[in-house]
């Protein structure tokens, strides 16, 4: 009994230390991907080089669509206007308040996510660093518009804005790779048939929104979704393997979110 009595404890006790280790984890993982993918601002040709091969590579399989398709949405100004929001703030307020929820509700799989959202950052720097790529917005010459500059007023090209945000950070794109893993994970712990249908739909949407605002080609797209399935494989096969009572996918919680 006393054996039993002793691991509850040491279990309680690590429970309680883990809200404090995960948030210096998450703060500085945080923290230093955007520092690093700012300062990681690699030269201009370079990015315009690796920006004209993903537009050749998509032309010479016949995908190079996306000037089409944002010619299509750009007379509903409402609509971009939709995008340009969405694009702004999905990355941040919409990912944030995402984890924020699952935190408090979903608690048992919070672990899990979180640890695919720190490798997804790092294989992000890696493409960053290693393949600096301009985004279709900077090729106006190909019928690419910069929506967010143009509707919203909002110039991500700034010097201030560069300190943040490498401009150069097209491929992969992590707003796909976010909306993937949390829009997977929405759907998988939600209760309701509501919010299930939204976070199915979420990929699919942020897809459409980094393509409509001229921020990505379906190339960065599909290899932001590659970092996703990469990431949930790492946590699930490598990380939950280290720590499985903490680390592993777990959507068993006596605390029913309603949503």
């Amino acid at each position: 009994m006393s054996d039993v009595l002793a691991g509850q404890s040491a279990g309680t006790q690590q429970e309680q230390a883990e809200p404090t280790t995960d948030k210096n984890r998450s703060l500085w993982g945080d923290v230093g991907y955007e520092l690093v993918r700012g300062i990681a601002d690699s030269e201009r040709s370079a990015a315009i080089a690796h920006g004209s091969q993903v537009i050749d590579f998509e032309r010479s399989t016949h995908t190079f669509f996306e000037p089409a398709l944002q010619a299509f949405f750009l007379p509903a100004h409402w609509l971009i206007d939709v995008a340009n929001q969405l694009y702004l703030n999905a990355q941040f307020s919409i990912a944030l308040g995402f984890l924020v929820w699952l935190y408090v509700f979903r608690n048992e799989s919070y672990y899990f996510v979180r640890n695919m959202f720190v490798v997804s950052m790092g294989l992000a720097l890696i493409g960053y660093t290693l393949f600096p790529t301009a985004p279709p917005r900077m090729f106006p010459e190909h019928g690419f518009v910069d929506t967010i500059t143009d509707f919203s007023n909002v110039n991500h090209d700034s010097a201030l804005a560069k300190i943040f945000i490498n401009p150069y950070a097209a491929v992969p794109s992590m707003h796909c790779a976010f909306a993937l893993m949390i829009g997977g994970t929405g759907f998988r712990v939600c209760r309701h048939w509501l919010p299930k249908a939204f976070w199915a739909a979420w990929p699919l949407l942020i897809a459409w929104v980094v393509i409509v605002t001229a921020n990505h080609y379906w190339f960065d797209v599909a290899l932001g979704w590659g970092v996703a399935l990469a990431s949930a494989f790492t946590a699930q096969w490598l990380l939950a393997r280290a720590r499985p009572h903490a680390w592993s996918w777990r959507s068993d919680s006596p605390q029913e979110a309603e949503i």
